[in-house]
């Protein structure tokens, strides 16, 4: 399969078919969702931490002829970019913040006003572009690599769809028109596939500093967003749960890293 197929199918899996099964997901009870959400979230830490550092920071470091003090430069830049990015609210990955939690309180009521969900649009459109240059550059250092940076795309993609829809319902929007403005906000993960594809195969130089960057934002998402809300839960079961679903997404990535090479 060419490998522009391979790159815009993966892109479809991080993007819009996470945003379909968050659509799912969110059709399921109440009660389902509540036990469920810790353990996608657990999964999504360790599927973007196996990521970060078994997959991208070793491809990146094994490159040839590349600097290694310029690519971990390059990834604290990437971090504290980050940061900045989300400090101007042009990042929102708060899968359990209080954003989401508000949210969740006025679903489909109204209650939060319209402007928080075209933030979201926003946010989300930025964030998914950038996703999709990623994937494009994981593809083009090795399939393998591109098969996991794409897995754990999807893998924190589901929760924060879960409350990207939550904000929209509560701004007003229906079901089905939160569906599918979430489906457009996705699609600019395809658009930065392509563009990367074409640009980044002509400056492959570029290659392991977008990969360093990669793991810097896969990083900051596991550390600063999805990991605090973990520690919320204290009671020895939900720890043990916690730490299997870490594993497991750790041991899923490392896998699929290594089944393609």
């Amino acid at each position: 399969m060419p490998l522009l197929a391979w790159i815009l199918l993966f892109s479809l899996v991080g993007s819009v078919f996470s945003i379909l099964a968050a659509g799912l997901f969110l059709v399921l009870p109440a009660g389902f969702r509540e036990r469920a959400m810790p353990h996608l979230i657990s999964f999504a830490v360790g599927a973007l931490l196996g990521a970060a550092f078994l997959a991208l920071l070793p491809d990146a470091i094994l490159h040839n002829e590349v600097d290694p003090h310029g690519l971990m430069l390059a990834a604290l830049l990437g971090l504290l970019g980050f940061f900045l990015l989300e400090k101007f609210v042009l990042w929102r990955h708060c899968h359990v913040g209080t954003r989401h939690a508000h949210a969740v309180e006025g679903a489909g009521t109204g209650q939060i006003g319209r402007s928080p969900g075209i933030l979201v649009l926003f946010g989300d459109a930025l964030h998914n572009f950038v996703d999709g240059v990623l994937i494009a550059a994981a593809f083009l250092t090795d399939i393998g690599l591109g098969i996991a940076t794409s897995l754990a795309v999807a893998a924190h993609e589901v929760p924060q769809e879960l409350g990207d829809f939550a904000v929209l319902l509560g701004s007003g929007r229906s079901r089905l028109r939160a569906l599918l403005l979430n489906i457009l906000s996705g699609s600019t993960t395809l658009l930065g596939a392509v563009l990367a594809y074409f640009a980044l195969g002509a400056t492959e130089g570029l290659l392991p500093y977008v990969l360093v960057v990669a793991a810097a934002s896969f990083i900051y998402i596991a550390v600063a967003d999805l990991i605090p809300g973990l520690h919320a839960r204290f009671e020895p079961r939900a720890i043990v749960e916690q730490i299997v679903a870490i594993g497991l997404g750790v041991v899923v990535i490392y896998w699929a890293h290594g089944v393609a090479h």
